[in-house]
């Protein structure tokens, strides 16, 4: 078990409360820090995380905005899409200017190695350039049906090339594998709660709980000021009822 295993299994215990009684946010927050703004994007596994992720910011005195997508999301594959996702963040780094940009590497991040490669260096120098640290999230391992299967090889491949952009990146970029929360294959129930969705892709409030508190220990390393609030005050806030989260 690593490190990080504590907040992560306190926030699935107290999802339970917020699965059964969703009730208001909480009522104080943290102060909030001078350099503490982050910009979500990912696709639509990360629209669900961000539910939890926004109530935990909150609690934690960061300033956040999402442009997670639903089908899309992703800055390589299929052009119309990554069209709309390098629009938004040219929007969000002008007018929000993040501290951090967090990319949760989207399941329609397709294309070759050449493409994948050139499409991170160039999220990498985008949002360097706007004067922001890149934390990229890995892709959550998905139980591949018929329309992921001819994808499967690019998103196993994207991994790889994100770490290697990111290793060349002279600090600017970090990656944070998200199979520490995840596992490294799709796993529907843990702790005999519903984690992932049933659909093989999207994740349960559970789930989403156990990797807000995961990815929060990892964004108090990179946010200078920043202090994650404890589980116990953003689990509950009744974001668990989120329409991302229907056949859970």
């Amino acid at each position: 078990m690593n490190k990080r295993a504590t907040p992560i299994a306190a926030a699935a215990v107290l999802l339970l409360a917020a699965c059964s009684q969703p009730g208001p946010a909480p009522a104080t927050t943290a102060p909030p820090s001078p350099a503490a703004r982050l910009l979500w994007m990912g696709d639509s596994v990360a629209v669900g995380e961000a539910a939890p992720l926004a109530a935990a910011a909150k609690a934690s005195g960061l300033t956040m905005e999402s442009i997670a997508s639903e089908g899309g999301g992703n800055v390589s594959g299929i052009p119309e899409l990554t069209a709309t996702t390098w629009e938004q963040l040219t929007g969000k780094l002008a007018g929000f200017k993040p501290d951090v940009v967090a990319y949760q590497v989207s399941t329609f991040d397709w294309g070759t190695a050449d493409e994948q490669r050139g499409a991170y260096e160039k999220l990498l120098a985008t949002v360097s350039g706007a004067g922001a640290e890149l934390v990229v999230v890995t892709v959550p391992p998905i139980r591949a049906d018929d329309f992921y299967t001819p994808h499967m090889q690019d998103l196993e491949r994207a991994t790889a090339v994100v770490k290697e952009v990111a290793g060349g990146s002279g600090g600017k970029a970090v990656v944070l594998d998200s199979a520490e929360v995840w596992g490294p294959t799709y796993q529907q129930d843990r702790d005999g709660k519903r984690d992932r969705n049933p659909d093989g892709v999207h994740t349960c409030p559970q789930g989403a709980a156990r990797f807000t508190a995961w990815l929060l220990d990892g964004l108090g390393r990179r946010l200078p000021g920043f202090s994650p609030a404890k589980p116990e005050d953003w689990a509950n806030a009744g974001w668990a009822g989120d329409p991302a989260f229907r056949g859970c």
